[in-house]
């Protein structure tokens, strides 16, 4: 058994727990790769010794004996154990043992699964399950807001008409119009951040793509008398990536808005309004960089302007970067943002140029291709 895993000891270097083998008296006999990944050990380090290097000196005395009884006596041990690593430092895992024979020979099983990760798992899916309530229960609000909304705006369009020469009268429908119009878009972008679908990526024209979001909100940039520059030299290649064009497009368009706002509200003089556009490539990534000459966001509010519901405008709802960064970890990707108080703002986007893994997109080696399927 024994030379069969040190021949071939790649078998179990493939299971995702920490596993070693041991004899009767807990020598241990063969560690896969997880097991020197969780304790720091290299495998000739390991094995030889026994498996009580790994516990706490004060685990000695009862705790691992004890393991060790219900493993050869018992059904074996499953439970939680403070274990230690080779650089000192404690490692908290679930343990789980058992015993078998083999030509005569007792032989001890130790799997380990590092409590941390087994939290970030379960983590994982309590947060997608949470999304997903949260989904439903948004989507059930929105449906009981949106109709007062509507009522609201059309009741109040009428009244502007009917009081057409009070202007006390007007200015407060006007407020009450644009109070009604703010919330509808505050539930919109609330259904956007919690319903983001998961993406469907194809392969697609990143300046294409770019394009598209542009020409979003072309319409608002002229009329704000805003210029914006698309460079496009820095791209090489077929310049394609793998992305869901929709959620691109909907991601980039928040960006340049509050691009455009930033400029809007600063006073610039006879200096032209421009929101520069670069798109970049360095080995595997492909990025996009957003630079104005705005307003600028002070250091303390750059640490919280991914957060859902900041905004350092009253006007505003407060999601557009966090509709940005969930899209971006969608696509594997990552946002970067630096900003000068009254200097401007860059935003820039980083993408993987082609998210499969190699040897999903090219031949290793010759003989692969020679390989039968």
């Amino acid at each position: 058994m024994v030379e069969i895993l040190k021949s071939k000891p790649h078998l179990f270097d493939t299971i995702q727990v920490a596993f070693l083998l041991t004899d009767v008296h807990s020598n241990i006999l063969y560690a896969n790769r997880q097991a020197k990944n969780l304790f720091g050990y290299k495998r000739e380090e390991m094995e030889g010794q026994r498996v009580r290097i790994f516990f706490l000196e004060e685990d000695l005395i009862y705790f691992l004996p004890n393991i060790i009884y219900l493993t050869l006596y018992k059904d074996g041990f499953e439970g939680e154990a403070l274990l230690r690593h080779k650089d000192g430092t404690k490692t908290f895992v679930h343990l789980i043992t058992t015993s078998f024979k083999e030509e005569g020979e007792t032989f001890l099983t130790f799997s380990f699964q590092e409590i941390q990760r087994l939290k970030k798992m379960e983590r994982e899916r309590l947060e997608a399950e949470r999304w997903a309530s949260l989904g439903r229960m948004v989507e059930e609000i929105a449906h009981q807001i949106r109709n007062p909304i509507v009522s609201i705006g059309g009741f109040t369009k009428r009244l502007l008409k009917a009081f057409p020469s009070s202007p006390k009268v007007q200015s407060y429908l006007e407020q009450i119009l644009r109070d009604a119009k703010r919330l509808e878009v505050m539930i919109q972008r609330v259904e956007e951040y919690i319903k983001i679908p998961r993406p469907t990526f194809q392969r697609e024209s990143f300046q294409g793509v770019v394009e598209s979001a542009l020409q979003t909100i072309s319409q608002e940039a002229m009329e704000k008398g805003i210029s914006i520059r698309l460079e496009t030299g820095g791209l090489k290649g077929d310049g394609n990536l793998f992305m869901d064009k929709g959620l691109m497009v909907m991601a980039l368009s928040h960006i340049f808005k509050n691009c455009m706002d930033a400029v809007t509200q600063k006073t610039i003089g006879k200096q032209r309004k421009t929101v520069k556009v670069v798109l970049l490539e360095a080995g595997e990534i492909m990025g996009i960089s957003i630079s104005d000459r705005g307003e600028g966001i002070s250091k303390r509010d750059c640490d919280h302007i991914f957060e859902p519901f900041f905004s350092t405008r009253p006007d505003r709802i407060g999601l557009g970067l966090t509709f940005v960064k969930r899209v971006m970890e969608e696509h594997g990707g990552r946002i970067q943002v630096e900003s000068r108080l009254k200097r401007g703002t860059t935003v820039t986007l980083h993408f993987p140029k082609d998210r499969r893994r190699r040897i999903r997109r090219e031949m290793l080696s010759p003989e692969a291709s020679r390989g039968e399927v």
